[in-house]
Parts: structure tokens; sequence; C-alpha cells
């Protein structure tokens, strides 16, 4: 079969959307598959709906990519969104058109800065990993390109301020807190260290500006077992199909006037252009990330496998769904109803026909994963209601459960064991330490050390009233009944 290209496509007379000419209007630092699935979909829309008239020029922003496989294809994708939308299967299939070309800017770094003369381009896109917003202070301002990711953006802002032009609406979607501003002062360390000047400075200040994002979509990328039975149906040959889930809500952090010229609004498109995205922010951390950390040990040790399974399973979904309603809802900010749909989509997502979401996949670094999605949902219901919330209670001594039963440790693994079967515990080396050390507490002992555990707690948890007896007597619980029964008794 040819390969998917524009001749290919006209070839075979497609009369879907496609958009072969438009000015590039974004420069996007990162080919993967979440932002082909997120911010180029939303891009492609933005052209068919609404006028937006633009093209995207991808830069690779390590040496090893994709920019190779994405010029074959003249930078077109085949996209699936798939899931559940209103309780029907869906399964959207669209192909990308928005994107230009990709470069790779260590063997293309002058055709890199040279993105820069384009008096059109306004914006730009990056997700580089949670690890790409760093300084690394031996980057320097001669490289071709800077090693770092907030270096190159230096590099590139550099030379558009030479040129005597506009600054961008930056949208930073990595997964940190505050993308955007952490993203700003790597860009000003950089300024500082290279010597760049006072009027640079000020530019990179006033007439850029650096939005901090929240994004939303559970991407899954390449469909590997698919793919082959895709392309014969296609007709051609697409190396880059890419699939995600149906749900996806993009929050960003600027003025009001983006707007104006990202016109989202007009396409029917889930963002939001807010002044102040931490709103959004906790109610995904708590509701949707909350309600995973709270269920996942307590449905594994109960002898569920992935996350579908468990929405189809009465005890377990009842159990997630008073997590979130009873006891998550009540402690956040937003209006109400907006947490209540935010929380319908949620079991939606859950239940996703094609995602296989392994629980124990979602069981790495609970530990941490506990404390920033589910303990500040416990405390503030505490402190509201003078009494502890019975499944977010339930949800720690179950995560007791799951990393007490490990027996033994190998390495970064420590080995737990569930029925006749083992499964293997990933956290944090001195977590795992730590439990192997207590692999003989009894329940009372080891709910003590955990709670007051002060490196994974801080003093909150041991200062919480009731909570250290509550917990014992919920492992005690699991004990005499087992997971899946006290999981029931607590819903």
């Amino acid at each position: 079969m040819e390969k998917l290209s524009y001749q290919t496509l006209k070839k075979q007379e497609y009369d879907g959307y496609l958009l072969e000419e438009a000015p590039v209007k974004v420069l996007q630092f990162g080919e993967g598959n979440f932002l082909r699935a997120f911010v180029d979909y939303f891009i492609d829309v933005m052209n068919e709906e609404s006028g937006f008239n633009g093209k995207v020029t991808i830069v690779q922003p390590i040496a090893q990519g994709l920019s190779d496989m994405i010029n074959e294809q003249d930078g077109l994708y085949t996209l699936f969104l798939r899931g559940r939308e209103n309780g029907k299967k869906v399964n959207h299939k669209r192909i990308i058109s928005c994107v230009e070309n990709c470069l790779n800017p260590y063997e293309e770094y002058g055709a890199y800065l040279d993105c820069a003369k384009n008096p059109e381009l306004r914006f730009l896109v990056s997700n580089t990993t949670e690890a790409g917003i760093v300084f690394e202070n031996d980057c320097k301002l001669e490289d071709r390109p800077a090693k770092s990711f907030p270096g190159k953006l230096t590099q590139f802002l550099y030379e558009r301020h030479q040129l005597g032009l506009d600054g961008f609406v930056i949208l930073s979607c990595e997964l940190i807190e505050h993308n955007g501003e952490e993203l700003k002062k790597c860009v000003q360390q950089y300024i500082e260290l290279w010597n760049l000047g006072a009027d640079f400075s000020n530019w990179v200040e006033h007439e850029n500006i650096f939005c901090s994002t929240l994004v939303d979509r559970i991407v899954t990328g390449y469909p590997r077992g698919e793919a082959e039975e895709i392309c014969k149906e296609a007709g051609y040959q697409d190396n880059l199909i890419d699939t995600g889930e149906v749900f996806g809500f993009w929050v960003i952090e600027a003025p009001q006037s983006v707007k104006e010229e990202f016109p989202f609004e007009k396409a029917g498109l889930p963002i939001l252009v807010v002044d102040d995205h931490t709103p959004y922010k906790q109610r995904k951390v708590r509701i949707l990330n909350g309600a995973h950390s709270s269920m996942v040990l307590a449905a594994y040790m109960a002898g569920q496998d992935i996350v579908r399974n468990c929405m189809e399973d009465q005890v377990i979904c009842r159990f997630m769904n008073k997590a979130i309603y009873d006891e998550i809802i009540p402690t956040l900010t937003l209006p109400k109803e907006e947490l209540m749909d935010f929380a319908k989509a949620v079991t939606e997502r859950f239940n996703n026909p094609y995602i296989d979401h392994a629980l124990l996949d979602i069981s790495l670094n609970s530990t941490a994963k506990w404390k920033a999605r589910v303990m500040p949902s416990l405390v503030d219901y505490a402190e509201k209601n003078g009494s502890l919330p019975a499944c977010l209670t339930f949800s720690f001594a179950a995560y007791i459960n799951f990393y007490h039963s490990g027996k033994e440790l190998s390495g970064n693994i420590l080995t737990g064991v569930r029925g006749e079967n083992t499964y293997p515990i990933r956290d944090d080396e001195w977590v795992l330490e730590f439990f192997f050390n207590h692999k003989d507490d009894n329940n009372k002992e080891i709910s003590r050390a955990v709670i007051h555990n002060e490196q994974m707690w801080g003093d909150v948890l041991c200062n919480l009233k009731g909570f250290e007896d509550a917990v014992v007597k919920a492992l005690d619980r699991i004990d005499e009944v087992g997971m899946y029964q006290a999981m029931k008794e607590c819903s």
C-alpha cells in the first residue's frame, strides 16, 4: 500500500476535511502521541469549524524522533477518538491535516531558527514530559541546539527579538504544577546565564504570554494490535496512527484576549481561558485521579485487574461513586453542577471499552499519589464535617493492605501476595524498604508506623482525630471478611 499523503488521498478521491495549504501559526515542541491527539486535533477542528487557517510546524525536542516519518506522510495521520458518550460506544475517525512539517533541530538548526522569521507565527506549544522544563547550566547560546527545551526556546525567542517581530502566546502542556510559570523562570535563568541583556529580558516579559495550562485526555497512542487491519481498511499505510479517549479538556490560564486569536469557542471545543486554572486542576486531581487512587488498590486486592471491569462491578463502582459524590465533591469550590458533570464523565471514561487500563499500572508510586490526590479531600472533609469520610479512610487501609502484603524485596520491587499469586509493588526505594522492614507487624503496629511516618505524610495524618483507630478497624475487617466484602460494607 502507498503511504498516507495528500497525493494518496487525491487518488482515493477522499472527500473528508483537509487543509493542504495555510500559513504556519503554531510552533510545537514535541511530536509525541499526546500532542497529536490533543493540541493538533483541536487546531485541526478550529481550522475546519472556525476559520483559524493555521498550520503547525513541529520541533523534535530530542535527537531521535519521528521527524522523518512525519515528513514522509506530509504531516498527515489518522486519529481515532474512542470511548463512551452519553452511555453509547463511539469511535470517531479523523485524518489530521494541520501539521505542515517536523524539524529536527539537531540536524536542521538553521531551519529551526528560520521559523522565527515568520510574522504569522503566534503560538508556541510544548509537551516535553515532566522532565522537560529544567534549567541546565551547561547549555550555551552557541549550542546547535541547546540540550534543554527551555534553552532551545530561549535561543528561538532571542532570534525573534533580534528580528524585531512580535512575541508569542506560549502554551505549556507539561504535567507539572504551574508549567507556564516554571518555563518562564527557566528562560529568565538562561537570559541571565547568557548575558542577553535587559532589552531582551523586557521583551520576553512584556511581549510574550507564558500560559500555565491543564490538559486532560488519555492518549493510548499507536494501536499495534489493530494497525494492520486499520491500514488495510483505509487503503493506505499510516505509520503514525494515534488513538485516544473521546473526552478532552484544556484549561488555559491567560488573558481573555487570547480567545480572539484562538477561536475554539466558535468551533465548540472543550477549551477554557481563565484567570486561574487552579480550581480546575484541583477538580481533575481530586475527582479523576483521586477516584483512581482511592479505588484501585482495594479493587485489585478484591480480585480485579483492569479499571473497566471495576465499573461493571456494582460493589466497587458504588464504593467509587460514594467517594466521589459524597466525600470529594463537597470539598471543592467550583459550582456543583460543573463538578457533577465532570464526575459523570469520569465514570464513562473509566468504562471505556477501548482501554484496558491495568490497576497495577495505576498502582505505581501510590504513596505519593495518595498524598497528592486523596489526602487533601480526606482532611478537608474531616475539617468541614467533624467526622472522617468512610471510603477515603478505607482507601488508606487498602493502601496499607496492598503494601503490607509485600514479603520479599529485590531491587526496586517489593513482591506482594494476592491469593495464590504474587504481584509487583513499585514505589520509591525508601518506601519499599519501610514496608519490608515492617512486614511482620500486626494491623495496629503497621497502621501506627505508616500514619506516623512524616516522610510520607508530614504530621497531617497522625494529628487527624480518630483516623488511626478507623484504619486499624478497617484492616481488621479486611482480614475477617475479605477486601470485597469490606468494601461493600463501607459503601
